[in-house]
């Protein structure tokens, strides 16, 4: 049995606390003036997804372009389910939060005039992607804001800790315990007046994703557990064009290389994409992801064409692209890039308001550990960055209005169940169950083989604070996957192949709803098995 070890270190922040060293956190302790605390597992910023970032961040900024324009792309996109408060919330701040990180340092692309370069992606109406050297959005982004954020006194920085649980007192969180990377077993207890997960996505709960190792849910797993809302669980992105090298996680091909002409081909030369859908290779993602998917299983392999679009060009456009096709033995200014779909971002998350406000109280989410409504059931190229920043702000606006400056609570939260020795996750296992049975296409059968393995997890891991957090997320997914009994965006069941009018809205669930159904399930398919057997024999 898992005991509870007296808190052996008590950290307190005398203010804010953001778990998690991405865009969403860093953006939002610099847009807060008062004192912050960072939680970082890995060196600032080097575990987060926000650096892998290629594409860019999406604004209305052109002359042809306006926010209306946007947020009726996202609508769109989102298949039907996303808010439209929310869409034009981020659409129409989105020119003032650019300016903030141009005015941080970030070198975005600029036209012989000073105007920013507008780029194009999948399922945007206009040109309004603003990026940096072609493919570098990301990393650059994050190496202006973690410079900015390194030349802040008030902002301190906590590295090499994992958060693994809420810290709940009176009903209201009061910060979170964490362990060091490498020792579960030492907890330590970091209190806060208000505390603010950026915790990134799911897409390391699948065997082939583009997200750091860290992005396993966590955050997600946490808050539900401590008896948060949770929001659309069941939609999973799947990134159409990974570079099939081998690599976990594997590289990513940015969705500009389409956008700039590049084509997909399959190992006969057909550019399959042209049968599948009238916009071919800049179809929405869903759309694209299953076309490659569903050659791939064909026994085809899959290819991205930029030769005669991009060619030459290729290092000064997309460099980190090039970097990686170089590392793998690829010219892509003559060669064909291998690409396969893989686990890249989650339309689902925490539950949050338009302020960021979690059910939670003294709890805010943002980035891709929150769910604002924004993405629907299939998130908008390059919107991501951007409701990272929105959202960043307003959370940081709104504890400045409602929260105390200084101080933590009084008192000390109990200690959590923490292993005593050391454990093995099967973390292997939980993502095979996931790519298998959770990914691309679903159906009921698979799912509840998949329900089967995350309650068995579940069972046998039950003293790992991270395994904990992972089946947490899991199930959410699983379950909720199981009970949309219909295909919409990145949620597709083969055997309800078809969009349901009546389910045009969005999941809101809690994980004890959900962990009731997933038992339901699990006990109808025993009876309906048993009953089988029965009259066989």
């Amino acid at each position: 049995m898992p005991h509870q070890p007296p808190i052996d270190n008590v950290i307190h922040t005398g203010g804010v606390l953001i778990v998690g060293a991405g865009l969403a956190g860093l953006f939002t302790a610099l847009k807060f003036e008062g004192p912050v605390t960072i939680l970082s597992a890995a060196t600032l910023g080097s575990g987060a997804s926000s650096a892998w970032a290629q594409g860019g961040i999406a604004a209305a900024l052109g002359s042809d372009d306006s926010p209306e324009l946007h947020a009726r792309d996202t609508e769109i996109a989102g298949a039907g389910i996303v808010d439209p408060k929310i869409a034009r919330l981020i659409a129409s701040q989105a020119a003032n939060r650019i300016d903030d990180l141009a005015n941080l340092g970030v070198p975005f692309d600029r036209t012989a005039k000073g105007g920013f370069v507008l780029g194009r992606e999948a399922a945007h109406s206009r040109n309004r992607i603003v990026r940096v050297t072609g493919d570098r959005a990301g990393a650059e982004i994050m190496a202006s804001l973690i410079k900015a954020v390194k030349d802040q006194p008030r902002i301190r920085i906590l590295e090499g800790l994992i958060a693994f649980e809420l810290a709940m007192e009176d009903g209201r969180v009061a910060g979170v315990y964490a362990h060091p990377v490498h020792d579960k077993a030492s907890p330590v207890l970091i209190r806060s007046t208000a505390t603010i997960f950026a915790l990134g996505g799911v897409g390391g709960l699948f065997e082939v994703t583009t997200n750091p190792p860290q992005a396993r849910g966590q955050g997600l797993g946490m808050a539900a557990r401590a008896g948060a809302v949770i929001a659309d669980p069941e939609f999973v992105q799947f990134h159409p064009t990974a570079i099939a090298i081998g690599r976990d996680p594997a590289p990513l091909a940015t969705e500009a290389l389409r956008g700039e002409g590049a084509i997909l081909v399959n190992d006969q030369g057909e550019r399959f994409m042209l049968a599948v859908h009238k916009d071919a290779e800049l179809a929405p993602r869903d759309i694209v992801a299953r076309g490659i998917f569903r050659q791939i299983r064909a026994g085809r392999k899959v290819f991205l064409d930029t030769r005669h679009v991009i060619g030459a060009r290729f290092p000064d456009a997309f460099p980190t692209v090039f970097s990686y096709c170089q590392s793998a033995g690829i010219d892509p200014r003559t060669e064909l890039i291998p690409v396969a779909p893989a686990a890249h971002y989650h339309m689902g998350g925490i539950s949050v308001d338009e302020n960021a406000r979690t059910n939670l109280p003294g709890l805010w989410a943002i980035g891709e550990c929150a769910s604002t409504g924004a993405h629907g059931a299939n998130r908008l190229a390059s919107n991501s960055l951007l409701e990272a920043i929105v959202f960043g702000a307003r959370a940081a606006s709104d504890i400045a209005l409602t929260t105390p400056a200084n101080g933590t609570a009084a008192g000390t939260p109990p200690a959590p169940p923490i292993v005593s020795g050391p454990v093995t996750p099967n973390v292997a296992l939980l993502r095979k169950a996931m790519t298998m049975n959770v990914g691309l296409e679903r159906n009921s059968e698979n799912l509840i083989l998949a329900l089967n393995t995350i309650t068995m997890l579940e069972k046998a891991g039950t003293g790992d604070p991270d395994l904990r957090n992972m089946t947490a997320t899991s199930l959410l997914i699983a379950s909720a996957a199981l009970n949309r009994t219909e295909s919409r965006g990145g949620h597709f069941r083969s055997d309800y192949p078809h969009a349901n009018p009546a389910l045009a809205k969005r999941t809101f669930v809690t994980l004890a709803q959900i962990r009731a159904t997933a038992e339901l399930a699990l006990r109808e398919t025993k009876l309906s098995d048993g009953a089988q057997a029965t009259r066989r024999a």
